[in-house]
């Protein structure tokens, strides 16, 4: 169901003539541009200060469109896409020549998903070409799952921001290798590995990789997903912000969060967007669970907390 408020056909004019439009997916929003559009695609790394070392996740209409950028299509791709497309899955795999290696940081693979948010899907129809489409916001940065947050973190930057309300998922995607015949996790989210396994068998953990060099796939910076204000995951002191799910306790600003690790996710970079607008010292999260999909809501804490 589209959107009536959407200008959809102004929004995918932009896109064929190279300009930037932020969108929203389930997970987050997106600044998106043209994937096969090479000069388009690095107005999106100047507007984020994104290094080229980081990829870009290419956001598709259908499986059709995945396997017209991917230059391999493995049974395993089309049985996770059958049961985690559309959503919040993003499939590593090698690429084809059309895709611009400034989507891919200089590797022959390239990541791809089909977004599980109608404005998404109809605008890729609209555009009528993939979408190149990391998170709208400066690199590092708190992703962004409201257009405000976009608006806050790009401004002029971006020539166009759709706005298709809160995001329901709220972290980014899961990323999967499936490269070289192995199946590999590069980034955690909510689609956890325990349900990968459940389709495919077996699947890795990737290693570190230096901040230096080329990554499979964004979000593996060590530092990343931070807001401006000191984060750290413990115990609050009076005068810190704090996000709780279980243990309240006394500070300046509090927010809790659902104990359940869906209602947790959706909810967690709007409380810190909050708690960063507050102008506290600092902002204390308490830990939380591991396994299934908190280590995907794990990572992002850790990573955040770096630095």
């Amino acid at each position: 169901m589209t959107n009536p408020m959407i200008d959809y056909d102004r929004a995918a004019a932009l896109l064929r003539a190279g300009r930037l439009v932020s969108f929203p997916t389930e997970t987050v929003y997106g600044l998106g541009a043209n994937a096969l559009d090479a000069a388009a695609v690095r107005r999106i790394y100047e507007a984020k200060g994104r290094p080229a070392t980081s990829p870009l996740i290419v956001h598709v209409a259908d499986v059709a469109m995945a396997k017209g950028v991917a230059a391999e299509w493995p049974e395993a791709a089309a049985r996770l896409a059958a049961r985690f497309w559309p959503g919040p899955l993003t499939l590593v795999l090698p690429k084809r020549p059309l895709v611009p290696d400034e989507v891919t940081a200089g590797l022959g693979t390239v990541g791809v998903r089909q977004p599980a948010h109608p404005v998404a899907l109809e605008l890729i129809r609209r555009a009528g070409v993939p979408l190149a489409g990391p998170s709208a916001n400066r690199f590092m940065g708190l992703s962004p799952t409201t257009a405000e947050h976009v608006r806050a973190a790009l401004g002029e930057a971006v020539d166009l921001v759709v706005d298709g309300g809160t995001c329901a998922v709220g972290i980014e995607s899961t990323v999967l290798s499936l490269c070289g015949g192995r199946a590999v996790l590069l980034r955690p989210g909510m689609v956890s590995r325990e349900s990968l396994e459940a389709v495919i068998g077996p699947v890795e953990i990737a290693g570190e990789v230096a901040d230096g060099a080329a990554h499979e796939a964004p979000g593996m910076h060590a530092r990343h997903y931070a807001p401006v204000t000191s984060l750290r995951v413990g115990v609050p002191v009076p005068g810190s912000g704090y996000v709780w799910h279980t243990v309240p306790a006394e500070a300046a600003g509090a927010v809790r969060l659902p104990a359940e690790a869906q209602g947790y996710a959706a909810g967690l970079y709007g409380a810190l967007h909050t708690l960063d607008a507050a102008g506290l010292p600092e902002i204390v999260v308490e830990p939380v669970p591991e396994g299934g999909a908190w280590d995907g809501i794990r990572d992002r804490l850790t990573r955040a907390s770096k630095g």
